[in-house]
């Protein structure tokens, strides 16, 4: 018997292909992180070393924007369309679901990513390249993008606007991205470490050094399962309220 979850993933990838979202998507992310990575100011050739820094910084910020447009329609569109409480009513769980939906958004950014590995072939062949800061650079990115896209889908199960899911997920997003860490910095004590802990920008660039900390791991995993479980809560009750 198949999972639920990898049906629902694979219709959903199958959607952003036949919608031009997937198409829009890569070309922007190509497009942005290209520019960057090759052409403008700090690129490879002006910093003269056979590294990926311009363009994992590039990515990071290109995926922060892009994964609250990617997600705010999955469950916020279905809500507004009434096509959300077909599914439910479905032989299938809200926990298979929301999976399917993550998956979805997960393998696209993950498509995108690999249609960014000229950058380290091309990179290679130029000079000396360290592959494990490389592949750790892009493990950051994973971790990154898993953990705002279970934002979003918690943003995106709250409404049925798709603009304020937007808004919700890339405020939501701001906070760990800016706010814990700037407020942190400027804190002493176990308030300013716990402030830091929560910046997910100190997580991403310990990663994109080479060092895989578990405490890296557990926080980019509570973050995806905490905005899971949030959204869960919410389409329970919806099916309640009904």
């Amino acid at each position: 018997m198949k999972n639920p979850s990898l049906i629902i993933a694979k219709k959903e990838l199958r959607m952003f292909f036949d919608s031009l979202v997937a198409y829009i998507l890569l070309l922007a992310f190509l497009g942005f992180s290209g520019f960057f990575t090759w052409f403008y100011d700090h690129d490879v050739f002006f910093v003269k070393q056979a590294n990926l820094q311009s363009f994992f910084t590039i990515a990071y910020w290109t995926l922060f924007f892009f994964i609250p447009a990617l997600t705010m329609r999955s469950l916020a569109e279905e809500t507004k369309t009434g096509t959300i409480e077909l599914l439910l009513t479905k032989p299938i769980t809200n926990w298979q679901v929301l999976w399917g939906k993550f998956l979805a958004c997960f393998m696209l950014i993950l498509i995108a990513l690999l249609c960014t590995l000229p950058y380290v072939i091309t990179i290679y062949f130029l000079g000396k390249i360290d592959l494990g800061v490389v592949v750790c650079g892009y493990l950051g990115l994973l971790f990154m993008s898993a953990a705002y896209i279970s934002i979003g889908m918690f943003a995106s199960s709250l409404t049925s606007n798709q603009v304020v899911a937007f808004l919700v997920s890339l405020f939501t997003g701001i906070f760990f991205q800016y706010l814990f860490g700037a407020v942190g910095s400027g804190l002493q004590g176990n308030g300013g470490e716990i402030l830091n802990y929560l910046s997910m920008q100190n997580h991403v660039d310990g990663i994109s050094r080479g060092v895989i900390d578990s405490r890296d791991v557990i926080y980019f995993g509570s973050i995806i399962l905490l905005g899971m479980i949030i959204a869960e809560v919410s389409l329970a009750k919806r099916n309640v309220s009904e």
